[in-house]
């Protein structure tokens, strides 16, 4: 018994989160308000009964496609969370974007600090390399090694 009562409300779970889903995505339909007989008599003459030859195969937004005719591409629409006037809220809201900056920073900070020091290696092994190769010529040279008169005398 518990097992098959598990299953079903599992499924009357299912089935009303996606009927929310639904609801939520999908457009009400426009309220219908009778108008007078005038207006629509008007309205009546002033559309054609037939479209131009010239006019475009693109139905309007509401209108279900029909064979041929072009569905207009839908707009993009951007949801924003309300912001809350609840003031704890904002603080968490504001410390969240505070913490992510300070993080960003972080990181670029210690990006900027090993790009130094991979430079500063590589410019000392240039230095050393540029050390042994003039120590190399000047032994080639038969000078040896140059040391300062003032070492010499002791």
């Amino acid at each position: 018994m518990t097992p098959l009562r598990t299953l079903l409300i599992g499924s009357s779970l299912a089935a009303l989160a996606t009927t929310a889903a639904v609801a939520q995505t999908s457009t009400p339909p426009p309220a219908q308000v009778p108008a007078p007989r005038a207006q629509l008599a008007q309205n009546a003459q002033m559309a054609p009964a037939a479209p131009a030859a010239g006019a475009s195969n693109v139905a309007p937004p509401g209108a279900p496609a029909a064979h041929g005719v072009q569905m207009p591409a839908p707009t993009q629409q951007t949801l924003a969370a309300p912001t809350s006037p609840d003031p704890l809220v904002q603080k968490r809201n504001a410390d969240a974007q505070a913490n992510a900056e300070y993080r960003s920073a972080k990181q670029a900070s210690k990006a900027q600090y090993k790009q130094q020091v991979d430079n500063a290696k590589v410019n000392r092994q240039a230095d050393q390399q540029a050390a042994r190769n003039q120590l190399k010529t000047d032994m080639q040279a038969g000078h040896g090694p140059q040391t300062p008169d003032d070492e010499t005398k002791h």
